[in-house]
């Protein structure tokens, strides 16, 4: 009697998406092999696909076919054993060689001759054009998805695979966590490694409870799925999945991403409250802080801060005095009160606000009808680009990189209309901040939150804050002139004016009979 090996296999583990079980596979060849009289020496179960060569068990039942430990194999069918072109060469050279002397299908008739060698072959080439075939299509149908907007791969954090719909939709608690990290990093004031840290605080970490890395977190940020976009071989398409984060901050982050090219390190010490705030007044060098400690004989320490200028200027040599930051505190309060905003002020000004929210909404209109205007030009173009590249009028590279240019014009167009369209009152809510934070100053100014004051102090002043002669103040020494004409100026120049003119001329006028 011959021997035979039994051999059992299926693509997946999932059990609903194999037609053949693997316990159906066996109890069927079972059943075969008692009713033609088989003896099954050893059963080989393997559970992965056939359509690459290097399946371990299959290769281990090979190899003890070779010693001679079997006759033949007994299988559900030739599918089952080769769906590529080295696996089904290599059964039929044993065959030649005499190391298999039969093969045994309940769904395929075989005999070791040359019309049986020529059939089985035929059924080899015909499980790889299945799979050939199969790969074609699936290929075909994510192209397909791709053109309708739907993202054919795993979805980024923020959002989920739903597969009811077989779409992406958004993860409302994660979405909210990845929009705060691009805003971090918006904001120019975090680092790739800070922000890695606020998503591990919000539970966002790799598979094994780590930090994400620095690479990870910029592949992150420079995603456009975020925006409504996504990567497809190499090309970029609109999606159908709802944004994010806006495409302002989405650009602000590429900006701030291309502007680092090379990482930067904490420093070894800790910056004081006001360092990054000043610039030397004499060579423009940043004004940096030194913490001092003076031990008296007696044993008593007194704790010292001292800013001085960095000395890096390699044109100027530098002599600027250094300043105890006590004395530098009271200078900039008394520079944070000269743009305090009145109460009374305040008050008014937000009645004016009041009245303007009923005269914007006429003035957005036409801003709106244009923008939509230049929304269906892009697509015209868009639909002429494609017809252009079908033509084969237009290379591939070319048709990539124009038509990535057009959707990020037209998906910022969009996100502008968007804005327009239901935020028209939207510099209402900025104006009322920035009023509450100038009628805050003086608060601020007598407090002793040091890190506030340096918030404050670049808000008004950006980088236009010197020290010179142990005094800090304005780049124009005058105290009059602003470098840059802003709200903060005007707001400055206002309380200039009020302590000089009389009432009657600051006031706004009230409208009556008389003549204007």
């Amino acid at each position: 009697m011959q021997k035979f090996f039994l051999y059992a296999r299926k693509s997946t583990d999932v059990e609903d998406k194999q037609v053949r079980s693997i316990e159906d596979q066996i109890s069927e060849l079972r059943a075969f092999a008692q009713k033609e009289n088989l003896e099954i020496t050893d059963i080989f179960i393997e559970k992965q696909s056939a359509k690459v060569p290097g399946r371990p068990i299959f290769n281990k039942m090979i190899k003890r076919i070779e010693g001679g430990e079997a006759d033949g194999i007994l299988a559900w069918h030739p599918d089952r054993l080769a769906r590529n072109s080295v696996d089904g060469g290599k059964i039929i050279y044993l065959i030649d060689c005499g190391r298999i002397s039969t093969l045994k299908f309940p769904t395929f008739w075989f005999e070791p001759t040359p019309q049986g060698k020529f059939m089985l072959n035929i059924a080899f080439g015909q499980s790889k054009y299945y799979v050939d075939n199969l790969s074609e299509n699936t290929k075909r149908g994510l192209r397909q998805k791709v053109r309708r907007g739907e993202y054919p791969g795993f979805a980024p954090i923020g959002y989920l695979n739903d597969s009811r719909i077989k779409s992406v939709v958004m993860d409302k608690k994660k979405s909210q966590i990845i929009k705060k990290a691009f805003e971090l990093y918006a904001e120019n004031n975090y680092r790739l490694e800070d922000v890695s840290n606020f998503l591990a605080q919000q539970g966002i970490t790799s598979r094994g409870g780590k930090n994400l890395k620095r690479d990870r977190i910029s592949f992150i940020l420079s995603n456009p799925f975020y925006v409504g976009l996504f990567r497809y071989s190499g090309e970029i398409h609109e999606g159908k999945h709802q944004p994010i984060i806006s495409k302002k901050i989405f650009d602000k982050a590429q900006e701030i991403l291309k502007q680092r090219g090379r990482p930067h390190h904490k420093p070894k010490n800790e910056p004081q409250p006001f360092c990054g705030v000043l610039k030397c007044g004499n060579c423009g060098m940043s004004i940096t802080g030194e913490y001092k400690v003076k031990r008296q004989k007696n044993g008593n320490e007194h704790y010292y801060t001292y800013y001085h200028c960095t000395h890096k200027s390699k044109t100027i040599k530098c002599k600027e005095p250094c300043i105890r930051q006590e004395k530098l505190d009271k200078q900039i309060s008394s520079l944070l009160q000269k743009f305090s905003l009145k109460k009374a002020w305040a008050e008014e000004l937000n009645k004016m606000l009041e009245k303007d929210k009923t005269k914007t909404a006429q003035s957005f209109t036409a801003f709106v009808q244009g923008a939509q205007n230049k929304v269906k030009e892009i697509s015209i173009k868009l639909q002429r680009l494609l017809d252009g590249y079908l033509e084969q009028d237009i290379e591939r590279e070319i048709y990539r990189v124009e038509k990535a240019k057009l959707l990020s014009e037209k998906k910022s167009l969009e996100e502008k209309i968007t804005s327009l369209e239901q935020k028209r009152i939207g510099w209402i809510e900025p104006m009322k901040e920035w009023i509450k934070e100038a009628e805050n100053l003086p608060k601020i100014a007598q407090n002793d939150n040091l890190f506030a004051k340096k918030v404050a102090c670049r808000n008004i002043f950006g980088s236009n804050l010197i020290l010179l002669n142990r005094e800090a103040r304005q780049s124009a020494p005058s105290g009059t002139d602003f470098p840059l004409k802003t709200h903060w100026a005007a707001l400055c120049a206002a309380r200039e004016m009020a302590s000089k003119k009389p009432k009657s001329f600051i006031v706004e006028r009230v409208m009556g009979i008389e003549p204007t």
